[in-house]
């Protein structure tokens, strides 16, 4: 995706997420995405989440770079291209955008790329454990855990 900071600088996000739990994985905000990039964001997540089988995107030149793809074929991680022109063949990634680009990107006016990737990231956390989604029975892809106090929370009593 690309949006612009009130300059009209434009800068480029980068969104991860996962077709299966609808979770956006992660986002990266940055005057420009190179191949690095992608292989920073992908590596972070594989040691966290373990390796795919698939990766989906689009025929963008931050990933189909070489080293993007000796690395996933190193990793016997299988790249899904879609067809240029045919985004329906992404929908889920094209359906968060589109809810980014709504929610978000349109009602707000960034004054500084940090500014962009602060918010950015607090509206990703949202997205992820608060709000509602139709196709996961109106539930968020990762509902935020509530714990009752333990006891040994509350405050102690002395007399």
């Amino acid at each position: 995706m690309q949006d612009r900071t009130h300059n009209d600088v434009p800068f480029r996000i980068l969104n991860v997420i996962d077709e299966y739990t609808r979770e956006c994985l992660a986002v990266r905000v940055a005057r420009r995405l190179t191949h690095r990039d992608v292989l920073e964001v992908l590596t972070d997540l594989f040691c966290e989440r373990g390796v795919p089988v698939h990766i989906r995107s689009d025929n963008g030149s931050e990933f189909t770079a070489k080293r993007v793809q000796h690395w996933l074929d190193r990793l016997s991680v299988k790249p899904l291209f879609i067809e240029p022109g045919s985004p329906w063949e992404n929908g889920y990634i094209e359906s968060f955008n589109g809810k980014m680009r709504d929610e978000l990107l349109a009602g707000e006016i960034f004054y500084s790329l940090k500014e962009a990737q602060v918010l950015i990231e607090m509206w990703r956390r949202h997205y992820n454990t608060l709000r509602p989604h139709s196709a996961l029975g109106y539930q968020p892809p990762v509902p935020e855990a509530v714990l009752p106090p333990s006891p040994r929370s509350q405050p102690m009593k002395v007399s």
